[in-house]
């Protein structure tokens, strides 16, 4: 399986000549999802689901399909009649040749005025791969061999991204959600990581890839 990273939080995997795009929102590049034959988005949050960049994908690709939470669902079916599927934590499916579980419920905890929303991680081929959207979800009885971290964000400090790191105790970890992340500031957070992380920890620039499993 490759994977090539997108911009923020949107990943694109490869296997078997076929494509798996998750999280094309506003920060991703705009054809982000285009040439997907699955798109999965972790919830509606604008930096993670854009309802251009999904256009983009299905309608460059008619046989495409759109698995996601009831909250984004509502919003994208309507274009797409039979095309876009609604799952919730518990949930195994087949996306375009790679095997899926739904993992989360629920967003992060920004600040106690703000309503949560939901959230869903999604974990690939039997956790080759990891992502957890907005939320620190560690897969119940699941190995994780690649954790796709939120490094960076609103919601979360460098000590619980550690800590994460520690419960779903990866072979490695790359980082996402980074786009906020100032470049002079990002080897203070390797640095940190690294040291105190228990893993192999990295990260990729936007259009950068790497072999997975």
């Amino acid at each position: 399986m490759e994977l090539t990273k997108k911009t923020h939080a949107c990943v694109r995997l490869e296997k078997d000549g076929r494509t798996l795009v998750i999280d094309p929102g506003v920060f991703s590049e705009p054809d982000a999802a285009v040439g997907a034959d699955a798109i999965l988005v972790t919830h509606e949050h604008m930096d993670h689901f854009d309802e251009g960049r999904l256009r983009a994908g299905m309608e460059a690709s008619p046989g495409a399909e759109i698995w996601t939470l009831a909250a984004v669902a509502d919003q994208i079916s309507a274009a797409f009649p039979g095309r876009v599927h609604t799952v919730g934590e518990g949930d195994a499916f087949t996306a375009a040749g790679f095997d899926i579980e739904v993992h989360g419920q629920l967003h992060a905890v920004i600040h106690p005025d703000i309503p949560r929303i939901t959230n869903v991680g999604y974990l690939i081929d039997g956790g080759t791969v990891f992502h957890p959207g907005d939320a620190l979800t560690v897969p119940e009885d699941r190995t994780v061999d690649t954790l796709l971290l939120p490094v960076h964000a609103p919601w979360n400090k460098v000590a619980e991204v550690i800590d994460y790191l520690r419960a779903v105790t990866p072979r490695r970890a790359i980082d996402i959600h980074d786009s906020l992340l100032q470049d002079h500031a990002r080897p203070v957070y390797d640095g940190m990581i690294d040291k105190l992380g228990g893993t192999d920890h990295g990260r990729l620039a936007p259009g950068a890839g790497t072999t997975l499993g």
